[in-house]
């Protein structure tokens, strides 16, 4: 685990660089969905510093039992009826994708006197199978949501197809990379975009060549 989690961070230092970017602005969510929490504590131990989990109940029993402090993110769709307590345990939630879902969270993280740091998931592969917005709402659905105070929207996220050839990735990496610069250009109270949260195990090297500063991987580096 050590060796492949080194061997991500020379990846993610080469392809930075030679597009003419900073290693340091690369974060990197170490997804632990099936993980077992002492391989999550090996993990940690080896330099990781943020997991991503896919399901809250699975969360929640490895919240209770990795000891050591870690920063949690949620990468997984998330439920109305689980939003409290996703907010008792993810720093960042990376999947609102609904009106009525930023509103149940804000409604919770009010409750424990939380602001809860979320993404909003776009939909910009047009496939039926994935969550998220369609593109063309996002704006819309962002000035719904600023005036929700106990959440802070923090970026964007997308899910791409899967392609045996990351390449054929980029047009839906480049699709929210350009759909970031749409909402700067908003000046949305209440929104930032930090964060454009694209890339995973096949593809994260395209995805930092398209603007990622947020990568989520897993399989390359817990080997499943």
């Amino acid at each position: 685990m050590r060796e492949n989690l080194e061997r991500i961070k020379e990846k993610i230092r080469v392809k930075s660089e030679l597009v003419g970017r900073d290693p340091q602005e690369i974060t990197l969510v170490a997804v632990t969905k099936t993980v077992e929490a002492d391989r999550i504590e090996e993990a940690i131990a080896a330099g990781v510093n943020i997991i991503g989990e896919s399901r809250i109940q699975e969360a929640k029993e490895k919240y209770r039992k990795v000891e050591s402090r870690i920063i949690w993110h949620l990468v997984g769709h998330l439920q109305r009826n689980k939003a409290k307590d996703a907010v008792k345990i993810f720093d960042l939630i990376h999947s609102v994708d609904s009106a009525e879902l930023a509103k149940e969270i804000d409604k919770q993280a009010k409750k424990i006197g939380k602001i809860q740091k979320i993404l909003v998931e776009a939909n910009v592969s047009g496939e039926e199978s994935k969550y998220g917005l369609n593109p063309e709402g996002v704006i819309t659905f962002l000035q719904e949501v600023s005036g929700l105070p106990n959440i802070k929207v923090e970026g964007l996220m997308t899910m791409a197809p899967f392609y045996e050839n990351p390449e054929d990735c980029r047009p839906c990496f480049r699709k929210l990379r350009e759909l970031i610069e749409e909402v700067k250009a908003k000046n949305i109270k209440n929104v930032e975009m930090t964060y454009l949260s694209i890339g995973m195990s096949n593809d994260f090297e395209v995805a930092i060549e398209e603007g990622s500063n947020m990568v989520r991987i897993g399989r390359a580096i817990f080997g499943l």
